[in-house]
């Protein structure tokens, strides 16, 4: 089967990309041929395969005359045109498109009666500004069901009113031209929250499934062992929670916290470890490489979940899993579908900062608790991650669609 797999960043910017580069060597691993469509961009990974990139949209320094081109892109439609014509892919699966590579890639798939599957990695097809948080990080439902004028009245996307307006814009055109619910032929949520948000916004259950995402859990069986801090791996955004479990590490004691990742929330972190003398407990160790967060887990004895949005299908949490080790994680969206209460992890009520506190100090204390955990957290992940288990899946939904077509 020839599928050509579409992502607006073909560099490792998030788990969309991730994902995106793994479907492609999982389906390559099975002998099938996969073809990339994209980004122009410095940090993009060389593949070996056939690769289309269309010119790199800045979304926060490029031209106000090409604003409209992220609802409609005369050029990306003719390099996709190019791309079906010389490549004739059997199947479409698009990734995030939205904005940077625009709607007008499916116009020229459908035409030629390509079917299209979509991950949705994020909840753009209900909400404007993707993440359902309002200008003052909030969660925010008030644009489900099209009412994408709230978008724009609350300023949502980055505080900005044309950012906003043209967001705006944007679900309408994608709303009135019936591209989640018509044009795209079957949608692939990684949570089943995800799925359910997509049918409350009007999408045939029919046409969604969840599946969470794969990882290879052979090579997170590595040795691990107590060093007895607590830790956290993603983006220092408001988002993710990480300000609430700093605010929660101040009422531990003699335990320290690790902080891995880098983001805009980093200067007012420090700000608080500083004015609450934390420096000794609390610890930032900026960006890290794969093996370098791999072996920060596999030492901790857990790691902290915090998200204050709906959050999907981490990877973080899958790979946390998958070493064996148990996560606190907020009770929020995709997240309790992965940690199971007092069976893989500790929850607590989201935005919570004392019952987080309280939680951590549980951990910290039972190291009875800490075994069992440990044991069906790793136990867990082998049998709802396993890649052959995903590859199946996929192949299900391709072969069935391509029935439909002949």
């Amino acid at each position: 089967m020839r599928v050509l797999l579409v992502n607006k960043f073909h560099y490792l910017k998030g788990g969309s990309e991730k994902y995106y580069f793994e479907l492609a060597e999982l389906l390559k691993e099975h002998g099938h041929t996969v073809a990339f469509f994209s980004m122009k961009n410095d940090k993009n990974l060389k593949t070996g395969d056939k690769e289309y990139f269309v010119d790199e949209i800045d979304l926060n320094t490029g031209s106000k005359l090409k604003a409209f081109d992220i609802i409609y892109s005369k050029t990306n439609r003719k390099l996709m045109e190019k791309a079906l014509d010389e490549f004739k892919p059997d199947i479409v699966h698009i990734n995030n498109f939205q904005r940077q590579l625009s709607a007008s890639i499916i116009k020229p798939i459908k035409k030629r009666n390509i079917p299209i599957v979509f991950t949705a990695h994020d909840l753009q097809a209900v909400c404007p500004n993707i993440s359902m948080l309002d200008s003052q990080n909030e969660i925010c439902e008030k644009c489900m069901r099209g009412k994408y004028i709230n978008c724009a009245k609350k300023k949502c996307i980055k505080n900005s009113t044309l950012k906003s307006v043209l967001g705006a814009l944007e679900g309408y055109y994608y709303r009135t031209n019936s591209i989640y619910t018509k044009k795209i032929d079957y949608i692939i949520t990684p949570s089943y929250f995800y799925k359910d948000k997509l049918i409350e916004d009007g999408i045939s259950k029919d046409k969604i499934k969840a599946i969470h995402n794969s990882i290879d859990v052979n090579i997170y069986d590595i040795q691990i062992s107590d060093g007895e801090y607590a830790l956290y791996v993603g983006r220092l955004v408001k988002e993710k929670g990480i300000i609430d479990l700093v605010k929660a590490f101040n009422k531990i004691r003699n335990k320290k916290l690790y902080i891995a990742g880098e983001g805009p929330a980093r200067s007012e972190i420090e700000e608080y470890i500083k004015s609450n003398k934390l420096e000794d407990r609390v610890l930032l160790l900026g960006h890290l490489s794969a093996p370098e967060i791999k072996e920060k887990i596999s030492n901790c004895t857990f790691v902290v979940v915090p998200s204050i949005w709906y959050e999907n299908c981490p990877y973080s949490i899958l790979e946390t899993l998958a070493i064996g080790k148990p996560i606190i994680g907020a009770n929020i969206a995709g997240i309790p579908e992965l940690v199971k209460d007092n069976e893989t992890g500790l929850l607590y009520a989201s935005g919570n900062v004392d019952e987080l506190s309280e939680k951590i100090n549980i951990l910290f204390k039972d190291k009875t608790l800490i075994e069992k955990l440990s044991k069906n957290a790793k136990e867990f992940a082998k049998i709802e991650f396993l890649k052959e288990k995903y590859y199946q899946e996929i192949l299900d939904i391709y072969n069935s669609l391509r029935k439909e077509e002949k």
